[in-house]
Order: C-alpha cells, then sequence, then structure tokens
C-alpha cells in the first residue's frame, strides 16, 4: 500500500444530546501531506447526531503511508459555554501531567481505522434508546464494560419478583436472552443492528434486566447495569444468590435487577404510575420563574442541608421526594436559596444517608426514583432554590458484589473497579493489596479511564438530565492524599496522584459542560490546589468545607484545648473566659473559599460526644429531654450566637436541617427514622421563634452585597468578657457585627473600635435579642456616634447585633 494515503477518522463524541459546542476543530501532529509534524494543522469537524443520540463530531485525515509505527497526538478546540477556543478533551495523557490534554496513537497499516474520544459516556452505556436511519422506530441497545468476560448476555428478570439468583431463577422464559459482541476498550453491545428483536425500544420499556457474565474464570455470575438509569428493588432485601419469590418492592435496589428506562420522557405527575409522559424539553420549559432571583454564584447562597430520609414525620416509611417537594414552601420561607441533598444515588437499603452508592446513574428508587427527582429539581428552582448534591467517589457500596465488587473476574488484581496494587501472591491475605483510605471500602481503581469516566458521566447526566445546579464531592481527601495499602498501611502515592487527576477531569468536564456548576467538596488537606483551576494543576472546587470552622465554634466532638469550643464551653455553664482569640483567627480564614457551618450531617449526634446545637448550648446530649422554659430560652440565645456567626461570616453559611426550629434528637445514620422532627409542625411551636430569627437573618444577608464578599476584618476580641466584634464591607458599605457570649451581655454598652473610613454615625439593622425571637429586646434605638474612633453598643447577653454604617449626606 505504499504510495496511497491511509485515511483516518477522528470522532469527538459527546455523549450528551445537547447542542453545546460550535466551531469544533481536530488539531493534530501532522502536516498538510499527512508527515509528522511539531507544527500541526487544525482542520473543522463536522456536527452529526448518533443512532443513540448524542451530538459527535467527525472528520477525516489523510495520513502518509511511510509515517507507520510513529507516534501522533491529536485534540479537540472547541467554543462553547465556557468560551472560545477551549480544549474539548479532558482526559490526561497518562504520565504526562495535568495539561496534557490530547489522545496519542501510533499509525498502522489498518485501513479505515478510527480515532474516537468520549467527552462522557452519558449515552455511550447501559440501556439506551438509539434511532437507525430509515428504521419506523426507535430501537434499543445495551453496552457494558467488563474487559475481562469471555462471554456477555443479557437476560430478562421476571418483573413481579425483580431478582435472578445464582442458579438462573428468576429469568423470564418469555423475554429472548441477548448475546452481547466484544468491542474497544472492553465494551460488549448489542443493538439493532445485529439483534432484530431489539428494534422497538417500546418492547422493552420498564422491563427488568442483568447482564449474565462469564467472567476470566470461567464462572457463570449475573450482574446489575452500573450505567442503569433506574433498579426495580425500593426496599432493603436481599436474597444473597438465593432464589427469590416476594415482590419486587421488598428488594434492596443495589442487588435487584435494572430497568430499561426512557431517559428522554418525563412522568407529568409524579406521585401517580398513570401520569402522562410528556418530553424532557417540554417539561423543563417553565423551570424558573424571573420574579423569583436565582444564585448562580457560591457567594450568594445560603445552604440547607437536607436528608429526604428524615422527612415524612408521623409516617411509617421513610421520607422521600414527595415529602421533598412539599417542605420547598417551608425552605422558601426560611429564605434559604440552596438545598444540599445528602446522596440520592441508588445505594445498599432505605434506612441509610445514602453514602454507600452503588448506581451512580440511578436515583434511590426507594425515594422515588428518577421522575420525582427532577420534579423537585424543578419546583426548587421555580422558588429560586439551587439543589446541590452529595456525591461520594472515594468508595462504592460495601455489600456490591451485584454492582463493582467482582463485576467480571474473582481475581483480585482483576477486580476493575478497585484498586489493587501488585498481586495475591504479594501478601499473606488475598485483600492485602487494595487500598484504604479512612472510608468504609476499598479505594476506586483511579488509574483506570473507564472507572474514572463512570463517576464523571454520572455527574455529567445529573447536570444535563436533571438540571442539578452543582455538587458537594465526599471526603476529596480520602481520594488525592489517604491512600495506603490494605495489608500494611504503606503509602500509595500513584493512588493519590491519580486521584488529583480524576477531580481535575471531573471539574473540566462539569464546566465545559455548564461554567456555573458548583463544585464544593470535604476536604482536610489544607492543599492550596483543591480550590485552584484546574489549567494551574488545581483541582477546580469552588470552596471547601471548613470543618475547623465547626469544630471552634461549637466545639462537642471532644477535639480538646487545640480548638475554641465555644459553644460547649458557654453551655458547661460558668461566665469564665472564652478562646474567642482562637475563633477570631478561624474566622478570618473563612474569605478563603470556604463553606461554614455551625451544624453538619457528621456531628448533629453521630459523630462521638456531638449533638444537635440546642444541645450543646446546654451541655446536654441527645437523648436527654429536650430543654424548656428558662432553660430554652437561654440555649436559644446561645443557638442564635452560633448561627448568627455563621451567616455573617466571609464563607458560605450552610446548615443542617432542623436547626431553624432548634432539633433536639441526635440525628445519626442508623437512628433518623426514630429520631425524625416534625420540621412544620415545630415551626408552629416551640421552634416558632429560632424560625423566625433565621428568616430575618437570612434575609439580612441576601439583602446586603457586603456579606457575599470575601472582606472581613476582626475590630476587638476580650476572652475574659467573651465578645468579638468583627468588620464587613464591600466599597463605601459598612457593617460591624459586636457579638458576646456573656451570660450578662452588656446592656449599658461595650466600647468597640470602627474601621477608620467609617466613622460618624451608625445604625443598629439587626439584634439577636428582639423580642419576636424570643429575646429580652435589648438593642440600640438610636443612632450610634463615633467618638475617639469607638462605639459604645449595647450587646444582649449571648448575643449579637449589627450596625450599619450610616454615610454623611
Amino acid at each position: 500500500m505504499l504510495g496511497a494515503s491511509y485515511s483516518m477518522k477522528f470522532i469527538y463524541d459527546t455523549g450528551i444530546r445537547h447542542k453545546l459546542f460550535h466551531h469544533v476543530r481536530l488539531c493534530g501532529s501532522w502536516d498538510a501531506e499527512g508527515r509528522l509534524s511539531e507544527r500541526g494543522t487544525e482542520r473543522p469537524m463536522r456536527e452529526v447526531v448518533a443512532p443513540d443520540g448524542a451530538v459527535v463530531f467527525e472528520a477525516e485525515v489523510d495520513l502518509d503511508p511511510r509515517e507507520v509505527g510513529k507516534e501522533f497526538r491529536w485534540s479537540v478546540v472547541h467554543d462553547g459555554p465556557l468560551g472560545f477556543d477551549r480544549e474539548g478533551i479532558v482526559t490526561e495523557q497518562h504520565g504526562s501531567g495535568h495539561d496534557a490534554l490530547h489522545r496519542v496513537f501510533v499509525l498502522t497499516d489498518d485501513p479505515g481505522r478510527e480515532e474516537r474520544y468520549y467527552l462522557t459516556h452519558v449515552r455511550r452505556l447501559g440501556a439506551r434508546k438509539v434511532r437507525l436511519p430509515n428504521a419506523p422506530e426507535p430501537g434499543l441497545r445495551f453496552a457494558v464494560w467488563a474487559p475481562n468476560a469471555r462471554k456477555v448476555e443479557v437476560v430478562f428478570g421476571d418483573p413481579n419478583s425483580g431478582y435472578i439468583a445464582d442458579d438462573g431463577t428468576g429469568i423470564d422464559p418469555a423475554r429472548p436472552v441477548l448475546a452481547l459482541a466484544k468491542e474497544a476498550d472492553g465494551v460488549w453491545s448489542v443493538g439493532p443492528e445485529t439483534e432484530p428483536k431489539l428494534a422497538r425500544f417500546a418492547d422493552f420499556a420498564g422491563a427488568p434486566y442483568m447482564y449474565r457474565i462469564e467472567n476470566e474464570d470461567g464462572a457463570l455470575t449475573y450482574r446489575t447495569d452500573l450505567h442503569s438509569r433506574a433498579q426495580i428493588g425500593t426496599g432493603d432485601k436481599n436474597p444473597n444468590g438465593a432464589p427469590y419469590e416476594g415482590p419486587a418492592s421488598e428488594l434492596d435496589g443495589v442487588v435487584s435487577c435494572s430497568l430499561v428506562v426512557d431517559t428522554e420522557v418525563v412522568q407529568s405527575e409524579p406521585a401517580s404510575k398513570d401520569g402522562e409522559l410528556v418530553g424532557e424539553d417540554d417539561f423543563w420549559r417553565d423551570e424558573f420563574n424571573h420574579l423569583n432571583p436565582f444564585p448562580h454564584r457560591i457567594d450568594d447562597m445560603v445552604i440547607y442541608e437536607l436528608h429526604v430520609g428524615s422527612l415524612g414525620f408521623g409516617k411509617e416509611r421513610p421520607g422521600n421526594l414527595e415529602d421533598a417537594i412539599a417542605l420547598i414552601d417551608y425552605l422558601s420561607d426560611l429564605g434559604v436559596n440552596a438545598v444540599e441533598l445528602l446522596p440520592i444515588a441508588e445505594s445498599n437499603g432505605t434506612r441509610t444517608w445514602g453514602y454507600g452508592n452503588s448506581h451512580h446513574f440511578a436515583i434511590e428508587s426507594s425515594a422515588g426514583g428518577r421522575d420525582r427527582f427532577r420534579h423537585f429539581v424543578r419546583a426548587c428552582h421555580r422558588r429560586g432554590i439551587a439543589v446541590i448534591v452529595d456525591v461520594v467517589y472515594n468508595h462504592y457500596a460495601p455489600n456490591g458484589e451485584r454492582a463493582e465488587w467482582h463485576y467480571d473476574s474473582a481475581r483480585e488484581e482483576n477486580n476493575v473497579y478497585y484498586w489493587y496494587e501488585g498481586k495475591p501472591s504479594d501478601y499473606p491475605n488475598p485483600d492485602g493489596g487494595y487500598l484504604d483510605n479512612l472510608s468504609t471500602g476499598f479505594a476506586p481503581r483511579f488509574h483506570e479511564e473507564m472507572v474514572r469516566k463512570l463517576f464523571i458521566s454520572s455527574a455529567a447526566a445529573l447536570v444535563m438530565d436533571f438540571h442539578v445546579d452543582g455538587f458537594r464531592v465526599d471526603q476529596t481527601t480520602s481520594i488525592h492524599a489517604y491512600n495506603v495499602i490494605h495489608a500494611d498501611g504503606r503509602p500509595a502515592g500513584a493512588a493519590n496522584e491519580a486521584g488529583a487527576k480524576f477531580l481535575r477531569e471531573l471539574s473540566r468536564t462539569l464546566r465545559l459542560l455548564r461554567p456555573t456548576t458548583l463544585l464544593t467538596c470535604e476536604d482536610h488537606s489544607d492543599w492550596v490546589l483543591v480550590t485552584e483551576h484546574p489549567d494551574g494543576a488545581g483541582l477546580g472546587f469552588d470552596a471547601t468545607w471548613y470543618s475547623n470552622f465547626y469544630h471552634n465554634l461549637i466545639g462537642d466532638t471532644g477535639r480538646g484545648a487545640d480548638c475554641a469550643n465555644l459553644l460547649h464551653t458557654a453551655g458547661m455553664g460558668g461566665n469564665g473566659g472564652l478562646a474567642l482569640d482562637r475563633f477570631a483567627e478561624v474566622l478570618l480564614t473563612t474569605r478563603r473559599k470556604t463553606v461554614v457551618y455551625h451544624e453538619s450531617h457528621d456531628e448533629a449526634g453521630n459523630s462521638e460526644h456531638s449533638a444537635r446545637t440546642l444541645m450543646v448550648a446546654i451541655a446536654a446530649s441527645g437523648d436527654a429531654p429536650a430543654p424548656s422554659g428558662e432553660l430554652r430560652r437561654i440555649a436559644e440565645a446561645r443557638v442564635r450566637f452560633v448561627a448568627g456567626i455563621t451567616l455573617l461570616s466571609a464563607g458560605t453559611p450552610m446548615f443542617l436541617f432542623g436547626e431553624e426550629i432548634g432539633a433536639t434528637k441526635d440525628f445519626t445514620y442508623d437512628g433518623f427514622l426514630e429520631n425524625r422532627e416534625d420540621l412544620l409542625g415545630e415551626r408552629e411551636g416551640n421552634g416558632r421563634f429560632l424560625f423566625r430569627f433565621y428568616s430575618e437573618l437570612i434575609r439580612l444577608r441576601r439583602r446586603h452585597h457586603t456579606f457575599a464578599t470575601a472582606n472581613i476584618e476582626i475590630m476587638s476580641v476580650h476572652n475574659t468578657d467573651r465578645v468579638l466584634a468583627f468588620h464587613r464591607w464591600s466599597g463605601p458599605e459598612h457593617y460591624l457585627v459586636v457579638s458576646t457570649l456573656s451570660d450578662t451581655g452588656f446592656p449599658d454598652g461595650y466600647s468597640v473600635p470602627v474601621p477608620v473610613d467609617a466613622q460618624g454615625t451608625w445604625r443598629e439593622v439587626f439584634t439577636s435579642d428582639a423580642e419576636v425571637f424570643g429575646g429580652s429586646g435589648i438593642s440600640n434605638e438610636e443612632t450610634l456616634t463615633v467618638s475617639d474612633s469607638k462605639l459604645s453598643v449595647r450587646t444582649p447577653p449571648r448575643g449579637f447585633v449589627v450596625l450599619r454604617h450610616v454615610p454623611h449626606g
């Protein structure tokens, strides 16, 4: 074939149906004659729509046959939501650094060769609707990644039981068994091109299925589809491979059959099985209400952390998304403009916080599934509330035998979704090569691109298909810093590097698809690159959860004298000094891209020594009786103090559901059902004063842009007097927050310095001691005048006031 050019086709597959990119160009390390060249060339790529509905870009290049055996590079540049001339390939070339955003190949003499890059696998894997040219209606394609499998088939389950046992019991004999063919990258697939039985998608919509895999050693196993959009089980039962004859509704979704789902339609009435199906574009058409401002920046958000399963007070079942939709009016009245959900991906069981994820594309079936979740997001958006989802990428569901564990091989080193170092013979026990990372399972195999794409594509689906606004990534330190070999605890540096690579690729992809996607994380490393842009080797997060703020402000988890432990110490009684100077340093740090909170899911009774804020305020445990009378009044005053510090800090404020009504019961991962609290009822009852306080202070923060800036300085701190005063400003606007945990306060005034550029007069705009908040009404009713660069501020016991500078003229 010497003398004839080799024609190669290059394909950039976005994996999504939305047309986001234009002016797409192929860049390659070849010249106009197809010879290897450092300067390279650029040519346009044409847009097509693939049978699976994904937007794809293609280009052909003729390469010189004399270059066979040489290594070439190619990349993609396009214009899109993120701007002009953006890199379209977000996956880092192995071993080449964070900025090596290209693909490589060695030219061979294979005719008709293709080079393909998938931005996401949203439409590549799973059970997907496909439209073939000239086909009268859509068909169905199955695709699964099983690189070690000898053989893969799709088998359908009995819809009544929804489970297929290890011996094949539960297979629906009325449905065909479909053989999949192996393609590139270890992907197996079958579709209507080769299997006429799959010509009509409608024949299979809603059908339960599993993959029957002959694994690497020849054993037959049954596995769920990890790219499934829904699992049939909505209960807690796990047959553990035995025949099952019970109802599908009682099965744990993790082990139950996957379902064929039409992702392009939405049920109009999510509470009814007979609701009309509408196209997703029509469903989202009236998503926003221009009368309700919507937050697009993390700085403008006040975040409400919510566990859906803890709703449904008075009902025998866990809370679900219908309960969450019913709570939106309550959230709107409270004034929060962002709700952060504990994980909602399919996880083990129903009595769970959701951190044992297995199927990242599927919404937890027991909570109501994908359609109810889309209704929840749309309802939030109509009220001006952003939706943030907690996602777990540092481990899988502990009992994942029908999911990730030994998916296509029983050999530990080929357990494809898990990182394994070396071979089993290297260790006394076969599990010695797995990695621990201070989470509840072994570490994922982040050096494998297909594993990284699983997580990244599921996040992309949440953004594109569910219109989720952002993510809180759980325990990122476990991904990029904590990895050690299980056998002996030796550091696994390569795993940490691969974890950081994954996080960079995650942030690149999401920002490429929608630049406003919010990314926060739980990270304890203090690594400056966590919140830096990935173009400069950063991980790309907007902010990190600042747990040190909580431990110093509340201090109920036994951190000792290294923390200020303000509320815990005050709650112990007495009016001695507090380490406010230590806390002042923490408060200043809130300006460094942080999410701050005085209560989160981890420390509301689940961590050792911890309890709900109202109980810590009086040094009571979560199983003690709720305070009443004078004791409740004192506790609420201290709660108002810590909530005020959080909401007026320079970080993005967040608090756990129930704080706004003074929840008292422990919130634990295995006891939340027994300890549910009546949010709606308490709002009108014992929690009415706190709810009013929260709603008015939240509106103060949201109304004034100053509180959304990083500008903060300490004006006064006195440990013995228990006083902390700080200044917030933006341009000519100045606010002074004067707070104290003193049991007597300073009703006759406390001298506080003011900023040099804010002399003159000040006026009180908020007091935590207002009678409508259950306080005694101590306030500064008259305009305050600066004297010798100081103000004398009346400060209530266990409370704070907010003053605003009155400009001259």
